[in-house]
């Protein structure tokens, strides 16, 4: 699959809008927002906390985001024919 079509087939699940070679989500839940980028040339995920003001984020470690977001966003990419392995790749 190219880096191209992944983008597209990961926009198609709910959520998720395409931006050029990457994929991003944003994720309300137990008070707090979270984005989430897909990047297809590096093959790997993003994790972003967003500050209340909605206009600022830091990046976090995976250990920090809550592990049902992170099977959510596995079983998206999954869906999506992107390899699932990538969410948990060290960058």
């Amino acid at each position: 699959m190219s880096d191209h079509d992944a983008v597209g087939s990961l926009a198609e699940q709910e959520g998720w809008t395409a931006e050029g070679f990457a994929a991003r989500a944003h994720y309300r839940g137990d008070g707090d927002r979270y984005s989430i980028e897909y990047y297809a040339p590096s093959h790997c995920v993003l994790y972003w906390k967003v500050k209340g003001d909605g206009e600022t984020a830091v990046p976090v470690g995976r250990d920090t985001v809550p592990e049902p977001l992170r099977a959510r966003i596995r079983a998206d990419l999954d869906a999506a024919g992107v390899d699932p392995a990538v969410e948990d790749r060290p960058l």
